[in-house]
């Protein structure tokens, strides 16, 4: 395993994504792209009202950059996680894409609520038309550069051939992982806690796979979004936005197929899945019984109603995600 790459990309994506905020937050604060607050949230949440968004850049920045740098140290040294095959090259770089694409999906939806003020951006179909072909183009990707098989592992189970039933599916679950991702981020630093202590599961589920590319780029993402929670952990000095949840969405379902086992998700994106549910869940059961199960969905709403601080939800939602981190590294070993 290259050390040193993994301790640049660390150190990289961490200082990035800490410094920019010195320069990117007073820059939002003159642009006048703060925060529109909805009445749908709990109403505390009004006092965030003009805080910057779109500060989804900092760690964005700071993952491109020491990918990048990354990607390079491996290819030019001797690492036996690195095997610089076309697949693996394509799950990188495809990866990345993938996140880029997401994230410049939810910067256009961030750019009209916040400049055009129009508080709901992007409509659902606008918004699910660009991720579909997004998804679509990253499997396309994935596919030609050689990645053809069918076969999905389920953890802990065995295997399924789902023939050309997978494509579908894998665009369909990219879509719903991402947006389960950008209704996570709904509390100071909430998001970023979670997917750094997913990003870390990642690190140690593809070096036990055996795929230094892809723990590579979970280095990345672990440290720029440490880097980031240095300005959005409670209280908030900026918002990851959508440009930066959608950017997290793209990256974490990449992750998960680079190590070629997407359903991996089940276990390092718990609290994405259960944010999502929890939205199903609330609506289906208003309109068929009048009745409401949370006290306010996404379910981090529902604790805070409970009377949960933000902090404590975080530390309690990332400490979940860390009991899936161990349950993945476990399902490695089964397959």
């Amino acid at each position: 395993m290259n050390t040193t790459a993994i301790l640049a990309v660390a150190a990289i994506g961490f200082a990035v994504s800490a410094v920019s905020g010195y320069f990117l937050i007073p820059y939002l604060h003159k642009l006048h792209f703060g925060q529109t607050i909805l009445d749908i949230g709990p109403s505390w949440h009004k006092n965030k009202q003009g805080t910057p968004t779109m500060g989804g850049f900092i760690f964005i920045f700071a993952i491109l950059i020491a990918s990048v740098v990354g990607y390079f140290m491996l290819s030019q040294g001797e690492n036996d996680l690195w095997h610089g095959t076309q697949v693996e090259i394509a799950r990188y770089w495809g990866t990345i894409l993938l996140a880029v694409s997401f994230g410049i999906i939810g910067f256009v939806d961030d750019y009209i609520k916040v400049v055009k003020k129009r508080n709901l951006g992007l409509t659902a179909i606008q918004k699910l038309i660009m991720q579909f072909v997004a998804a679509g183009l990253y499997m396309l990707i994935l596919y030609t550069a050689g990645d053809t098989s069918t076969v999905l592992i389920i953890p802990f189970l065995g295997q399924l051939d789902l023939g050309l039933v997978y494509f579908p599916l894998c665009v369909v679950g990219i879509v719903y992982i991402t947006n389960s991702v950008n209704l996570t981020d709904g509390l100071d630093g909430l998001c970023g806690s979670v997917t750094c202590v997913s990003a870390l599961g990642f690190m140690m589920v593809s070096a036990a796979m055996g795929f230094g590319g892809i723990n590579l780029l979970s280095t990345a993402l672990a440290a720029a979004c440490l880097g980031f929670l240095v300005w959005n952990f409670y209280p908030a000095k900026v918002f990851m936005g959508d440009t930066g949840s959608m950017f997290l969405g793209g990256m974490v379902t990449g992750l998960a197929f680079g190590v070629g086992m997407p359903l991996i998700l089940a276990f390092l994106g718990i609290i994405y899945i259960c944010e999502s549910m929890s939205v199903v869940l609330q609506v289906v059961s208003f309109k068929t019984t009048g009745k409401r199960i949370f006290k306010m969905s996404p379910i981090h709403h529902h604790f805070e109603m409970c009377g949960l601080s933000e902090v404590k939800i975080d530390f309690a939602f990332s400490a979940v995600t860390a009991v899936g981190a161990v349950l993945a590294v476990l399902a490695v070993r089964f397959i």
